[in-house]
């Protein structure tokens, strides 16, 4: 039953953080790109 308990604290005590921030900063980064394909394909029309 410890194994359980230890392998949960774990997970718990990950920090989290990090892979959070990573994720949104690469959403931040992929969105300047996606927008300008986006225009591009439309003509450059919003």
């Amino acid at each position: 039953m410890d194994f359980i308990t230890d392998a949960f604290n774990g997970i718990v005590s990950f920090n989290w953080e990090p892979i959070f921030q990573l994720t949104v900063l690469a959403l931040i980064v992929i969105a300047g790109p996606a927008v300008v394909f986006l225009l591009a394909l439309r003509g450059g029309d919003l």
